[in-house]
This record gives C-alpha cells, sequence and structure tokens, in this order.
C-alpha cells in the first residue's frame, strides 16, 4: 500500500481502490472490519483512533479497531459515536471538548468524525475516527469517508 495525504478527493478515491481490493473477495464480516480499519489507519494521517462500533440494541459496542484501547459500550444518544447513532447522519466534531457529552476514551483526541452504517434501513454501528489535531476533518473528508463507509456496508453481512 503507498501513503496518502487524504483531504482532496483524488486521495480519498485512492483510498476507496486499495479498500475495494482489500475487501473484494473475502466474505468474512469481521475479517473485512479488521483490515478496513488497518487500512484507514495507515492511510489516513493525522489521525489517533480508528474503528467500528457495532449496535447491540441501545448500546454501541467496540468492534475492530486500530489506536489505544477504547471505550467499549456507548448508549446511543451519548457522546459523538451516540449522537450520530440516534440522529443517523454524520457528525463532524472541530473540538472535541467542545461537544456537549462528549465520551473522552482518549485524552489526546480533538477531533472526531462519526459516520452510521446501515444493513438495508437498519442502523449497524459507526465508523468512528479520531484525530489530536483539532479541525483535522472538513467537508471533503466526510464525502470521502461516507463513500468508503457505503461501501464497508456492503461487507457488514457477506461481502463480495
Amino acid at each position: 500500500m503507498i501513503e496518502i495525504q487524504a483531504h482532496r478527493t483524488d486521495d480519498y478515491d485512492q483510498i476507496f481502490l486499495q479498500l475495494e481490493a482489500l475487501l473484494s473477495g473475502e466474505s468474512d464480516p469481521l475479517a473485512n472490519l479488521s483490515n478496513a480499519a488497518a487500512a484507514l489507519w495507515m492511510l489516513l494521517p493525522d489521525i489517533n483512533w480508528v474503528g467500528f462500533y457495532i449496535r447491540r440494541g441501545d448500546v454501541l459496542t467496540l468492534g475492530p479497531f486500530q489506536g489505544k484501547p477504547a471505550c467499549t459500550r456507548i448508549p446511543i444518544g451519548q457522546g459523538v459515536c451516540g449522537a450520530a447513532a440516534q440522529r443517523r447522519e454524520t457528525v463532524l466534531v472541530p473540538d472535541v471538548h467542545a461537544f456537549p457529552g462528549h465520551i473522552a476514551c482518549d485524552g489526546d483526541s480533538r477531533s472526531e468524525i462519526v459516520i452510521p452504517l446501515y444493513t438495508g434501513d437498519s442502523l449497524w454501528g459507526v465508523l468512528d475516527i479520531d484525530s489530536p489535531v483539532l479541525n483535522r476533518f472538513d467537508q471533503s473528508d466526510q464525502k470521502g469517508l461516507e463513500r468508503i463507509a457505503r461501501r464497508i456496508e456492503g461487507c457488514l453481512v457477506v461481502c463480495g
């Protein structure tokens, strides 16, 4: 894999193609989520955590990730992950310390983006990415990561 400074559409196009190559041909969702977390960890600059939280009733439970140990369970509606799950929309937070109810799993995190994931119309969980840099994520990151999230959704049951 090549290193990419992701902030431009072309960068996210390259990340998407690399994830496509990793995910295609593997049908196990856990293996695909693990590889997706590892690839995003390697390819996205200025991040300190990337991973998945899986919906279990009214709680998001930690799934495959890269980074420091994380919060194991987050109630839907709490923190940035819980807010994204409750709202069913991407939540981009320039400064996590200014976000009401932020859950500080890693005190080094300063900004965050959380993208809901679906199987059909049902909320499956979220893709969570943290950065130690204020204002790390912008609208181009959101667009690129939402496209990546849609591809990952195709691997939540059986990938192909």
